[in-house]
């Protein structure tokens, strides 16, 4: 269930990891309040980092991106999972060593930090294979690295989301590529991306922070990585995550807070009082004939509250969602 706090959450924590798409911006636009509620947080004292499991684009396009939004930010305050991925690859190959890049720039420049050498030619010998998603893949680059890939040779990949967001909605994401792959070599890769741990892990050893917080949209992503590296997350509901996702996740895709967008880092958390119905600051949440019901008025946040807390309890006591259809958010 969700956990409490009795303070701001930029007084609990030292760095908030934010994801990108649904939380900061939704495609070249900001999200509603998201650069003043950032501007916020930061002023606090809470360090700012996005991470993010695109591996396409380098740190230094990012920022470009968020500087255009009204968003302070440096290349050193944003992690790709092209950068968890190079140095996953750096620890299995000597400085120096030629990798093959099923992938674009964002990869050719993490491998260069790490001290490889990025080819697309199996002619060069290389080593070991990083995959990532990229918008001008060629079909053979594919080919030439799912060979490589089936010799045997070491394989990183930098995430395996199944869906990227496009211009005309979503489509096919690097983890279709991988599957692909995959299932040609018969083998799976080391994957560096959320929801596994080296993309957290890579942050707090570039970026810094004792005590840090996750902050996303996605519950199979964000969420569900901040589960598996033991640290507590921020959900917010200006992404993908709907009222059906919500009351449908299991224990190991339940953050730890939840807020209606990135005002939830500047704000106290408290938890609905629990028992047969879920209340908090005037709103009401009970189920009654298997839909859930919510009475009263208030602010969206703790709306969001009661609806998660009373729909993961009866998640969790009678083993199937609850009914949500007639339910609408508050404006």
């Amino acid at each position: 269930m969700l956990k409490e706090c009795g303070v701001a959450l930029c007084d609990e924590y030292d760095l908030a990891m934010l994801d990108l798409d649904g939380v900061v911006y939704i495609g070249s636009s900001a999200v509603d309040g998201a650069p003043e509620h950032l501007q916020a947080a930061s002023a606090s004292g809470l360090h700012l980092a996005y991470i993010t499991n695109n591996a396409a684009r380098p740190p230094s396009a990012v920022v470009e991106h968020l500087r255009a939004l009204g968003i302070a930010a440096n290349d050193e305050d944003v992690v790709t999972s092209a950068q968890a991925a190079a140095r996953l690859v750096a620890e299995q190959v000597p400085t120096g060593t030629a990798v093959f890049v099923i992938g674009g720039d964002g990869l050719f420049d993490a491998l260069a930090e790490q001290g490889l050498t990025a080819v697309q030619s199996i002619s060069d010998e290389p080593a070991a294979v990083v995959s990532g998603y990229h918008p001008d893949l060629q079909w053979k680059t594919v080919i030439n690295g799912a060979i490589l890939v089936k010799r045997g040779l070491p394989w990183v990949a930098s995430n395996t989301d199944l869906i990227v967001p496009t211009a005309h909605g979503p489509g096919p994401g690097n983890g279709v590529l991988v599957d692909a792959v995959a299932r040609y070599a018969g083998r799976a890769p080391v994957v560096a991306g959320k929801p596994q741990r080296p993309l957290f892990e890579e942050t707090i050893r570039r970026v810094g922070g004792k005590k840090p917080v996750v902050v996303g949209d996605r519950l199979d992503t964000d969420i569900e990585g901040a589960v598996n590296s033991g640290f507590d997350s921020l959900l917010v509901m200006t992404g993908v995550t709907d009222l059906g996702a919500l009351v449908s996740a299991g224990t190991e895709m339940r953050p730890s807070y939840i807020s209606a967008d990135l005002g939830g880092l500047t704000m106290e958390h408290p938890v609905p009082a629990a028992g047969d119905r879920f209340s908090l600051n005037g709103w009401v949440a009970e189920v009654e004939g298997g839909a859930l019901v919510v009475h009263g008025e208030g602010n969206r946040d703790d709306w969001w509250r009661v609806v998660a807390s009373a729909g993961w309890s009866h998640l969790d006591a009678h083993g199937e969602p609850v009914d949500v259809s007639a339910l609408a958010v508050p404006r």
